[in-house]
């Protein structure tokens, strides 16, 4: 099948509802989806019943409400379209059950919002995002919400953070005389991920019970030589690639750019920008199928943050812009920046809306696995800043300090020979180290990590762009002269939030100290980082824009110290499972060993050299006691956790955490010495250079 006939075959696209619903009926639906009108409940039967019609001509017998609660995965209930007819069944979706679906919402994750006992929770329909068929079943996207109204998942308030931004936005345009439907922020999420062979991947139980490797010394062999990034792709990891182009195509998914990463056996997957709402759908379904895929290929797909220890880590780039429905991209600087007031104030309130609210900014990133990767040489540092490159630098410091600004305008480049093309060269470079970054119309937010859902960030930076827009409209109205006070105002915003801009080096000495010293914070692990979420300042500004009640936004943050706390708890308990059952007597088992050869050699002759057999046995076996050492301390302080999600968060990032890795030292020292033939796991070799 050509690509452009795979493309969306599976989803219930425009085309699809414009050739199945009556005209009056898609053009209400299409006013809903584009506008932001109220779904009229009076067409939902005419939907469902299309919809089920070419589901069932693409061979589904049921449909689901697919939701997204708060474990940054999906869910799913599958009800068949079957009804009795006699002694018959016909196929049939009711409007009501295209609409509402009833789960049971006692078992997700609430933060407290509600007892175990309150069963009742509801999906509604979100008509914004297309339906799409998948293995039989017809997934309809929907929201969660309980009995009494609080949000369960992450779609809801990305919704309202999207009519928080639309609202305050197309007010802001009207004081520049700008007037459109609709504004909609943009979303790209590249996606890193690790591929292992699925034999070697099974016989590794904390990368089965964990998603990263809790013991493994480095291979001779790394990333060091820079030999695999862009590398040329080897036969079964293109097999598996261009399966899953074809697998995501057939999905509507925008799937456009793929590529060796950085780390052995690491890869990229870009897709191009669309509607965020849309882009978070395509980016869960898009690592589901990534799993599933592999395993067609008898690998295993790993989206842990850091799975192999000494090596890159994988994140999501979230690529971020804003524009109306007539093709204003807000974030198009243009030829001079320096001229466009309306682009300068944009981009004064969006640096605005980072400082203040940094503290939020990265507790929605913070997660068990992210903590091993940032700051790590490979992502951006824990601390929050904002690159504007050369050009954009130069403006917002001629503002600020008052220095004179020289335009910089782009200039060809050349390798120099006759038969190179010409080829611009951009007004700015790029920086990887930073973890927001201006890139010429977008902002990338760099410290995602890869198996986090991209609704957290995005649901964060509507919302606080959005109340940035609300106070300059509120500074503005009225003024008597509009232009004067809108570059007063853009100056006054660019002074007062200076210090989040940084266009150095992220990973340099010298910034930790340098952000101490502009008050910048730097929470560097899960446990420090999402108290922010309790301050006053941060949940009012969910509050004021609609997103959240108070309610939601501390059971949000219970929920990620409890998530926290149970994944730190799983590793620690998988770790001294394979310590004491594997490791310790893998150990013991090659001393006892050594200790027979040298046994041996000395009942030949006392004068048989064994001095090197004799140092192994005494080095293992101090090792090994001191294995078994480390292991009960951790079992020791594991055991003593205090109550509350709070300080049991703390226990965990600073005293649990480091027994963690005293083990792992430990362990990765003894695999270096005992012979391959008694070490219990496949090694790193084993797992990133596997795959041919």
């Amino acid at each position: 099948m050509k690509v452009t006939e795979l493309f969306g075959s599976n989803v219930f696209t425009d085309e699809v509802m414009k050739n199945s619903l009556p005209r009056e009926v898609y053009k209400s639906l299409r006013k809903t989806i584009d506008e932001g009108e109220p779904l009229d409940s009076s067409i939902a039967g005419a939907v469902a019943n299309a919809m089920k019609d070419w589901a069932v001509s693409k061979g589904a017998t049921h449909y689901t409400h697919w939701f997204q609660p708060l474990t940054n995965l999906t869910a799913e209930k599958h009800d068949s379209f079957i009804e009795p007819s006699g002694d018959r069944v016909i196929m049939q979706l009711t409007g009501k059950n295209l609409i509402v679906g009833e789960p049971d919402a006692s078992s997700f994750p609430s933060g407290g919002t509600r007892a175990t006992a309150a069963a009742r929770g509801y999906t509604a329909w979100d008509p914004t995002s297309p339906a799409f068929v998948k293995e039989g079943t017809l997934y309809i996207p929907t929201v969660f919400v309980s009995y009494t109204g609080e949000t369960l998942d992450k779609k809801a308030p990305l919704l309202k953070s999207m009519t928080a931004i639309d609202t305050q936005a197309k007010r802001l345009l009207k004081l520049f005389g700008i007037t459109c439907r609709k504004v909609s922020t943009t979303v790209g999420p590249e996606q890193e991920y690790f591929l292992v062979d699925r034999e070697v991947y099974e016989r590794r139980k904390d990368l089965m019970l964990t998603g990263r490797t809790l013991f493994g010394a480095l291979p001779s062999r790394g990333q060091e030589l820079e030999d695999h990034y862009f590398g040329t792709l080897k036969p079964r990891i293109a097999a598996f690639m261009r399966d899953l182009d074809e697998t995501l195509w057939s999905y509507g998914i925008f799937a456009k750019t793929k590529h060796n990463e950085v780390a052995p056996a690491q890869h990229e997957l870009a897709p191009i920008f669309t509607t965020t709402n849309v882009a978070v759908d395509d980016n869960q379904l898009t690592m589901e199928l990534m799993k599933k895929v592999a395993q067609k290929h008898n690998m295993a797909c790993l989206l842990h943050e850091k799975p192999f220890e000494g090596v890159n880590g994988s994140g999501k780039h979230n690529n971020w812009s804003i524009s109306t429905d007539t093709g204003l991209n807000l974030l198009d600087p243009g030829e001079t920046p320096e001229k466009n007031p309306l682009f300068m104030l944009v981009l004064a309130c969006v640096i605005a809306a980072v400082d203040t609210y940094q503290g939020i900014l990265r507790a929605c990133v913070a997660s068990a696995g992210n903590d091993h990767r940032l700051g790590a040489n490979e992502a951006p540092p824990a601390i929050i800043s904002v690159y504007l490159g050369d050009q954009l630098g130069a403006i917002v410091d001629s503002i600020v300090l008052g220095r004179e600004y020289v335009p910089k305008k782009a200039v060809p480049g050349s390798i120099g020979v006759p038969e190179s093309p010409i080829f611009p060269i951009d007004t700015t470079d790029r920086n990887r180290t930073s973890p927001f970054a201006f890139t010429g119309n977008k902002f990338e937010f760099r410290m995602l990590g890869s198996q986090a859902s991209v609704a957290d960030p995005n649901i964060v930076i509507n919302t606080i762009v959005a109340q940035a827009f609300a106070d300059a409209v509120e500074a503005l109205t009225g003024a008597h002269n509009f232009e004067a006070a809108c570059k007063a105002y853009t100056e006054k915003l660019l002074k007062e939030h200076y210090r989040i801009i940084f266009n150095y080096n992220g990973y340099g000495p010298d910034w930790e100290p340098e952000a101490e010293r502009r008050g910048l914070l730097n929470n560097k692990t899960t446990a420090d980082a999402i108290p922010e979420s309790f301050k006053r300042e941060n949940i009012d500004v969910f509050v004021r824009q609609g997103v959240y009640t108070e309610k939601e936004v501390v059971a949000r943050a219970n929920i990620n110290l409890e998530n926290y706390i149970k994944t730190i708890n799983i590793e620690a308990l998988t770790m001294l499972e394979m310590g004491k059952q594997d490791i310790y007597p893998a150990v013991n088992a090659y001393i006892a060993e050594v200790c027979s050869v040298i046994a041996a050699k000395r009942a030949v002759s006392e004068k048989l050299p064994c001095k090197a057999d004799v140092a192994l046995a005494e080095q293992l076996s101090k090792m090994n006691d001191a294995f078994a050492d480390a292991m009960k301390k951790l079992e020791k302080d594991l055991s003593e956790m205090p109550a509350g999600e709070g300080p049991a968060s703390q226990k965990m990032a600073h005293v649990v955490v480091p027994d963690m890795a005293a083990v792992r030292r430990i362990a990765d020292g003894m695999e270096k010495l005992v012979s391959a033939d008694y070490w219990p796991y496949p090694t790193y070799t084993d797992l990133l250079y596997s795959i041919r």
